[in-house]
């Protein structure tokens, strides 16, 4: 097999009004694992060339079983992965921005000083 499984279908939803297909799981030591590009909750678009739009659960399965040894997908990353599908949120989750946000901002400003504060000692 190809090394994950997938959720999603015309037949079961996966999110409400979205009968896309997407990876549920990565196999330990599977295909997709040792390949490293696919993620859990990844959209897959397309398998070899074969759009997967409006496509029963079943039919998908049938798709990727049949896909061959050399396999082609297209897909759509998830920007942030959750558990569930998107929009679900846990009651403990916070919301609000991530602390990357102000990290990466503040760390490149603090190099940016310690650049310029460089260039000035050296004038002196």
């Amino acid at each position: 097999g190809l090394g994950f499984n997938i959720v999603g279908g015309t037949d079961q939803q996966y999110i409400s009004n979205d009968s896309s297909i997407y990876v549920s799981r990565i196999k330990k030591d599977g295909a997709a694992y040792l390949d490293g590009r696919l993620q859990e909750g990844d959209k897959i678009l397309a398998v070899n060339g074969r759009d997967l739009k409006d496509l029963r659960h079943k039919d998908a399965v049938e798709l990727f079983r049949n896909a061959g040894y050399d396999v082609s997908l297209k897909i759509q990353r998830r920007l942030q992965p959750q558990n569930g599908p998107v929009g679900h949120r846990d009651d403990g989750e916070s919301g609000g921005l991530p602390l990357a946000a102000f990290l990466v901002p503040g760390l490149a400003l603090a190099a940016a000083a310690v650049w310029i504060l460089l260039r000035y000692r050296q004038r002196i």
